[in-house]
């Protein structure tokens, strides 16, 4: 992996995905004591940043590979990203989603032309349900965050984040699976002198924070969060790339969370995700730190339900 790789990503995968804006607030600057930049990931297609890695992970593999389709497990925001990135692409995209998945998710999965194969909702059956798809069709499976292709993905909105700010102190984004901090340090290490990845987490699944503390993956012994795209744990290929590129990792609470959410809908009047107002908490939470500081931050998606606001 290096800035050549990068940029390879980057143009492979640019007609298939928005550039999404930077967008900036003059009183969040104030609040913070910083400039503070936001790369408004909730506007890309399926309304998140997973559509990049998606459409990455599709079009590396070979014509033979791609003839027999992907297939991949998730309820949330890759299982949409993979379908839709499938169907733009020309490729068959079978989904195992858990039966007990919402309505509203198995729908824009379909909506998106995905086949959606159901499990029960335990990890190990949909990993095995998934493997069965894999013998029957041949398919190829694409990790929602564990895999190289879907993290050099990822890292593409950090890439065009830096394109427009390049003097970035800092860029900070969620931590969930893996995949998107591990592909803004790659990015961070190879197109920026200075910038700093920095994660946020929430405290209630905060696993990554204690991997990094312990040296090895650990794992989640709770997952009562709002953020719920971050109960995902690392894998073996994104977290040698966080344990070595990223600065730290700061933990938030579920007010944490919800005011920060809160904050970017009053004042900047867009709509995000728990899982994406984890990363601006945590500046919120540790802003001493920063002040004057120029800062970016990943604005990972916007997938919310609307008639169920947490505020």
């Amino acid at each position: 992996m290096n800035k050549e790789t990068l940029i390879e990503v980057h143009n492979r995968v640019k007609p298939y995905i928005h550039r999404t804006p930077v967008l900036t607030s003059g009183l969040i600057n104030d609040i913070v004591g910083a400039k503070v930049y936001f790369k408004c990931e909730n506007f890309q297609k399926m309304g998140a940043f997973k559509m990049r890695g998606a459409a990455n992970a599709i079009l590396s593999l070979s014509e033979v590979s791609r003839n027999k389709g992907v297939v991949t497990h998730s309820s949330g925001n890759f299982a949409q990203a993979l379908s839709l990135a499938a169907n733009k692409i020309g490729v068959d995209a079978f989904i195992v989603m858990p039966k007990n998945a919402p309505q509203v998710k198995k729908n824009a999965v379909k909506g998106y032309g995905g086949n959606i194969i159901e499990s029960e909702s335990t990890p190990v059956a949909r990993e095995e349900m998934a493997n069965k798809v894999r013998r029957d069709t041949g398919a190829t499976f694409i990790h929602p965050s564990n895999d190289d292709d879907v993290i050099l993905g990822q890292g593409t909105a950090a890439i065009e984040l830096l394109e427009e700010q390049p003097n970035l102190d800092c860029i900070f984004t969620p931590v969930g699976g893996g995949g998107l901090i591990a592909g803004t340090a790659l990015v961070a290490k190879y197109f920026s002198n200075k910038c700093k990845v920095i994660g946020g987490e929430p405290t209630n699944a905060d696993d990554a924070f204690r991997s990094l503390q312990s040296g090895k993956i650990e794992y989640n012994e709770t997952t009562n969060t709002i953020a719920d795209g971050l109960r995902t744990n690392l894998g073996d290929r994104n977290f040698p790339i966080i344990k070595t590129e990223v600065e730290c990792i700061i933990l938030v609470n579920e007010e944490d969370i919800i005011e920060a959410m809160q904050l970017v809908w009053e004042r900047m009047k867009i709509i995000i995700e728990p899982s994406s107002a984890v990363a601006f908490a945590a500046l919120l939470k540790e802003k001493e730190k920063f002040k004057n500081k120029t800062i970016g931050i990943i604005v990972s998606g916007g997938n919310v339900d609307v008639t169920n606001l947490p505020f």
